[in-house]
């Protein structure tokens, strides 16, 4: 099952710096709902099931390395925007740095794969807001990409969701 959208990303570009849009960006990087919490989500997961199914922990895998692709660009694109890209989720508290309590550690299959639909969907309803107030086309045609890889991821989810759910 393709995790990833086969389309290439858009460069990483901003019309200017705008520490604004840099703050936005940080909570989709590393906030509770963000690529570095997804990532590690899925890793853990991983590791925690790979041993009952294969697909399941190659599909993990597979969505992780995108998040990272995600994390990567809005990294880059933060740091062109002003701000050090550093885990935190808000740059004017800098004490809001990322932290391990933003995984669901759940080990029932069913349940990790609901709440990483969960997370898949309110990271689209993130995009989509930033997108509806960044002035930046640049940096929208980048969410706008990161949003069809996350439409893809809980397809993937609702497919191994779907599989174990009639295993039950």
């Amino acid at each position: 099952m393709d995790c990833k959208i086969n389309k290439p990303y858009p460069k990483v570009q901003v019309l200017r710096k705008n520490t604004y849009y840099a703050n936005l960006l940080l909570e989709d990087y590393s906030g509770a709902i963000s690529e570095l919490s997804s990532i590690t989500q899925y890793v853990y997961q991983k590791f925690n099931k790979f041993d009952v199914d294969l697909e399941f922990a190659s599909i993990l895998s597979s969505i992780a390395m995108v998040e990272m692709k995600h994390l990567e660009l809005l990294g880059e694109t933060i740091k062109l925007l002003g701000i050090d890209p550093k885990f935190v989720y808000s740059n004017y508290n800098l004490s809001s740095y990322w932290n391990g309590s933003f995984v669901d550690y759940t080990t029932n299959i069913i349940n990790m794969l609901q709440s990483d639909i969960k997370i898949e969907k309110e990271a689209i309803a993130k995009y989509s807001y930033d997108i509806s107030v960044i002035d930046d086309e640049y940096i929208k045609a980048t969410l706008y990409r990161i949003i069809e890889d996350e439409k893809q991821h809980i397809k993937c989810f609702e497919y191994l969701l779907n599989k174990y759910s009639l295993n039950c």
